[in-house]
């Protein structure tokens, strides 16, 4: 039996490195160099490294063009392009996230400013918008809500009360499958 049934996290990536894309649309024409072949589960690891790749604009539809769901994916490598600018938006909603202490791991991303986690078992928690806001300070946009003057005093509030003896890793129930 190949590891990949067990572990599918040991899937081979889609390898479109060295193909000298320009565009992200691009990949959609062309033939990777090596990858999952069916029946092995979808990849979660992309290479688009050492291409010619400009912008990143259209990658989630391109995503679904390979028939690939960008929320699976864990890893993506981008090195060695012509990229200039980070697009600052993650949207992790529809998943089973359901603790709010995974929220903590973004904070090594500081020009995130858009984040979409609606959908998932935290966002049940009492506390959420606070917590992430707490958390990720510099977020103007949460689950597609514009983030207030008195969202930050809300969660300036929440972070003090926090650092009291708050509990960040309460967990929410998963949702059913």
């Amino acid at each position: 039996m190949p590891a990949w049934e067990e572990r599918p996290e040991l899937s081979p990536p889609l390898d479109f490195s060295f193909c000298n894309i320009s565009t992200i649309e691009d990949l959609l024409q062309t033939q990777p160099r090596a990858g999952p072949v069916p029946p092995q589960p979808p990849p979660l690891a992309l290479r688009l490294n050492n291409n010619q790749l400009g912008g990143l604009e259209e990658l989630p539809p391109t995503l679904w063009g390979l028939r690939l769901d960008p929320a699976l994916l864990h890893w993506l490598d981008l090195s060695f392009n012509r990229l200039q600018h980070i697009h600052p938006s993650l949207q992790l909603h529809g998943n089973n996230i359901g603790e709010l202490g995974e929220v903590d791991k973004l904070g090594v991303l500081p020009q995130l400013r858009r984040l979409t986690l609606h959908g998932n078992p935290m966002e049940e928690l009492r506390g959420y918008r606070n917590y992430v806001l707490s958390e990720l300070p510099h977020l103007t946009s949460l689950d597609f809500s514009a983030v207030t003057k008195q969202d930050r005093e809300d969660a300036a509030i929440a972070q003090r009360g926090k650092k009291k003896g708050g509990a960040p890793g309460r967990r929410a129930p998963p949702l059913a499958s």
